[in-house]
């Protein structure tokens, strides 16, 4: 079984999202045999954002394109191949002005491809990329879950369910740490929960 690893915090060492998904793998580690990891770190190796260049060269039956951007069609080939062989997912999803990180949403933007992960029949839309689990660690500095004052402002988790949702994956874990910017004991509390959460996932 095949676990892949997405990390996307600009913050390093000091990043919370970061602490969650590494306890995450350790713990499906734990309670599955054999499971096969690998780890992407969006911050430390960035992708280029979408350009016209790149769409334009991604077209069917599109001419030869430059070395710089056939690099970059390669890359983003091998990047939707290594989401689809996984069986489950750990995304490491931190929220940057009430949205995701550049970074991931550039990852995001290799996975949701027309023929792939998605197509339109009879008038609707068909995710193809379902079967798999996601799991995804939230972290955030303010309250943003549902009821709280801020509920209405929270564009990250709202948008990974949609986005997942659209290519066939609609049964999102997500492990939450919020109120991070709320002091060292809400910090504290959130990290804890969390991890009280992550002790309860299951094996595959």
């Amino acid at each position: 079984m095949k676990l892949l690893h997405i990390d996307s915090s600009i913050l390093g060492d000091h990043s919370v999202s970061r602490q969650l998904t590494a306890a995450i793998v350790t713990r499906l580690q734990e309670v599955t045999p054999h499971l096969d990891v690998t780890h992407r770190d969006l911050a430390a190796n960035p992708l280029p954002h979408l350009s016209g260049a790149l769409l334009a060269a991604s077209a069917p039956g599109a001419p030869a394109s430059d070395p710089a951007t056939q690099a970059t069609l390669e890359e983003s080939a091998a990047i939707l191949a290594e989401f689809l062989a996984a069986d489950i997912v750990v995304l490491g999803a931190p929220m940057y002005n009430f949205t995701i990180s550049s970074q991931l949403k550039a990852w995001i933007d290799r996975l949701v491809i027309a023929g792939k992960t998605f197509r339109y029949a009879n008038g609707a839309v068909e995710g193809l990329a379902g079967g798999r689990r996601l799991i995804i660690a939230s972290s955030r500095g303010g309250v943003f879950e549902a009821g709280a004052a801020a509920a209405a402002l929270d564009y990250q988790e709202t948008y990974l369910r949609a986005i997942f949702g659209f290519i066939g994956i609609a049964d999102v874990e997500i492990i939450r740490a919020e109120g991070l910017s709320f002091g060292e004991d809400a910090r504290a509390l959130a990290i804890k929960r969390a991890g009280d959460a992550i002790l309860q996932l299951e094996a595959a």
